[in-house]
């Protein structure tokens, strides 16, 4: 070869260099799922093509308790990720000025993001706008800069990648933006390679510099890529999806497939264990179990087959039942579908007495817009689902008069009240 030819580098098998790349987690980390493995790792491999996507998944590593391997996991993403910024004490004002610095956009490394967060860490609202606008490529964050009277509005470039790891949950926006895996400790059986940073960082950095030179030969035809989501996968989720689906078919082999059963398994995941919505919570036990077909039930009837509930929060609300006026208050944002506030109604009755409760028909909007589907399509009678309260009396029997019919509350609007 004379010296004016030049030389190319020879194409990456991007399916074997991710099949790698999960092997490298596999080695140190265990978590919960397979679909977690897939994630991750492609995850990690999007964090070299930020600029070929509109968007970015945040990557949250999330548990109940400590000793989860919630920071091992972070440990080796920051072995495979470009520009590694570990920020467990970073101020907003520190992460994005690091990320719309000349230096090169940092991946952003949250740690203990609980202490951030957590109840007894106060709203933190400067960066949670921070990582809010970092989701997508466009995202900005405003800032006056100058001395004096004498400033200017100037706009910081937001968007990064981001992963995090923490005990507990994340706030709601933050949430929906992320890939979430549920951390849980080790069992018995379960064993993992220990780390050594000395030794198995050179491996991670070995093959973040391939992921590199892989992401250097894709990121042409990636770029404005429209990756075919699993059916089902809309709106936020197909945000937060669509670059990690796009880099699996870029890598090919059964990357693809892979990649669209680990976002149903996720985002389903997602959308069953999200307690950070409490009033979805309280919408589907109303629908499932306190209603189940009837039109309309008094609320201290309602709160008697709330409490009665195993493994829902009613019983303790803050270390105390829920009351009516919690109730009314979780509900007092979802609209009816004549586009008013859900609130309790009086319920007639011929005996003269009036209890205030709630109306099938004011919540079935809720209900369609909020819910996951029902586990069945079949209604319990009316009898059968308020013997739960009172020892074994039903609403019937407590409120003369008053006709309980079945309805229909899958579309908005259906369900009507008996007179």
């Amino acid at each position: 070869m004379t010296s004016s030819q030049t030389t190319t580098a020879p194409a990456i098998n991007g399916a074997a260099l991710l099949d790698e790349v999960e092997a490298f987690h596999r080695r140190f980390n265990v978590f919960p799922t397979q679909a977690a493995y897939v994630a991750v790792a492609l995850w990690d491999a999007h964090a070299h093509l930020l600029d070929a996507f509109d968007s970015t998944a945040r990557l949250a590593f999330l548990s109940p308790e400590p000793g989860s391997g919630k920071s091992r996991a972070l440990e080796i993403v920051e072995t495979l990720v470009p520009q590694p910024m570990v920020a467990v004490n970073a101020s907003p004002a520190a992460l994005f000025r690091a990320v719309s610095g000349t230096e090169g956009r940092p991946t952003i490394l949250f740690d203990e993001i609980d202490t951030v967060f957590g109840p007894k860490a106060g709203e933190n609202e400067e960066l949670r706008g921070f990582l809010n606008a970092g989701h997508r490529r466009s995202g900005v964050t405003y800032r006056c800069v100058g001395d004096g009277s004498n400033q200017s509005v100037q706009p910081f470039p937001s968007y990064c990648a981001v992963a995090v790891a923490g005990l507990g949950s994340l706030p709601d926006t933050i949430l929906t933006r992320s890939v979430i895996i549920r951390m849980r400790r080790r069992a018995p059986n379960e064993k993992v390679q220990p780390y050594r940073q000395r030794i198995h960082e050179k491996e991670g950095h070995a093959l973040r510099d391939r992921l590199a030179h892989w992401a250097d030969q894709v990121r042409e035809p990636l770029t404005g890529a429209w990756p075919e989501m699993p059916e089902g996968v809309t709106d936020r989720p197909a945000d937060v999806w669509e670059p990690l689906l796009a880099v699996a078919d870029a890598a090919g082999g059964d990357w693809p497939g892979r990649a669209r059963a680990a976002c149903l398994e996720l985002v389903t995941a997602a959308a069953q264990d999200d307690e950070s919505s409490l009033g979805i919570r309280l919408l589907t036990d109303l629908r499932d179990t306190v209603f189940c077909g009837i039109d309309r039930m008094p609320t201290a009837a309602i709160i008697e087959c709330l409490t009665a509930m195993d493994d829902a929060p009613w019983v303790d609300m803050g270390g105390k039942p829920l009351t009516p006026r919690g109730l009314g208050r979780l509900l007092s944002g979802y609209m009816t579908s004549a586009n008013r506030p859900v609130k309790a109604r009086p319920i007639r009755t011929p005996g003269g007495t009036v209890p205030r409760g709630y109306y099938a028909e004011d919540l079935a909007d809720a209900w369609a817009r909020y819910c996951p589907p029902p586990p069945g399509k079949s209604a319990t009678s009316a009898t059968s689902a308020t013997d739960q309260v009172n020892g074994g009396e039903s609403v019937a029997e407590e409120l003369p008069g008053i006709r309980y019919t079945t309805v229909e509350t899958a579309t908005p609007g259906a369900a009507t009240a008996a007179p």
